[in-house]
């Protein structure tokens, strides 16, 4: 199945320039462009768009509320938003990630990497690695004010509704590894661990495993790694 891509910068080269590197792949194709957020979600909606590689800085409706808008309509649950950004730690990217995006990549990443994250995001993964999107939650939300209003009191409530194995790999998944990578570690097959992390999913009302992430630290069941 081809993965329909849209394009969200406010900078016309650069959509120029993601649209030939994206059409050049037999399994992807740019289905639209949009110059800012608000015509992104439009888009996103008119051209079913499997994923969105969103720039965080444009004009009007910036990538952060457009992000928002895309992870709160039920229309568009489908749809993964990959941020794309200049400063690969940057605040926006986590607030983003809690906004329903599946994970960021720097701009000043290499072709392939940006074809692998598409095809990554369309598969219903996120982008997390432990040097990375992990890393970076640990840092900011390390940083923050535990009585700030953009934290949800109810998910540490809602971690009682999980089971002792499903926290287990809720702790790695937090970690930034993958299916197998758990699998190996609590020695089960892959497919339980999908199954753990489904199930994860639903009772925390999370889109996808960076979600799952964010929990994990907001909720305190991961603490942040001091440096």
């Amino acid at each position: 199945m081809t993965i329909r891509v849209l394009l969200a910068d406010d900078q016309a080269l650069l959509r120029s320039a993601f649209r030939v590197l994206v059409d050049s792949e037999p399994d992807m194709e740019v289905v639209g462009e949009a110059s800012d957020g608000a015509e992104a979600v439009r888009l996103a909606r008119e051209q079913h768009a499997d994923v969105v590689l969103m720039d965080i800085r444009m004009p009007g409706t910036d990538g952060l509320a457009a992000t928002r808008m895309i992870s709160a309509d039920p229309g568009l649950a489908d749809v993964r938003v990959v941020i794309l950004t200049t400063f690969e730690v940057d605040d926006y990217v986590v607030q983003s990630l809690r906004a329903g995006a599946s994970g960021f990549l720097g701009k000043g990443s290499e072709p392939e990497e940006l074809l692998n994250a598409i095809r990554i995001a369309a598969g219903g993964q996120a982008l997390l690695s432990p040097a990375a999107t992990t890393g970076l939650i640990a840092r900011f939300l390390a940083t923050e004010d535990p009585a700030d209003g953009d934290r949800d009191p109810a998910r540490g409530e809602r971690l009682d509704s999980l089971t002792v194995r499903e926290r287990e790999v809720l702790v790695q998944v937090a970690g930034g590894h993958s299916n197998d990578e758990i699998a190996e570690r609590l020695e089960v097959s892959p497919l339980t661990v999908k199954t753990h992390v489904n199930r994860a999913m639903a009772k925390l009302g999370a889109r996808d495993r960076a979600q799952l992430v964010v929990t994990a630290y907001e909720s305190g069941l991961v603490r942040p790694r001091v440096e």
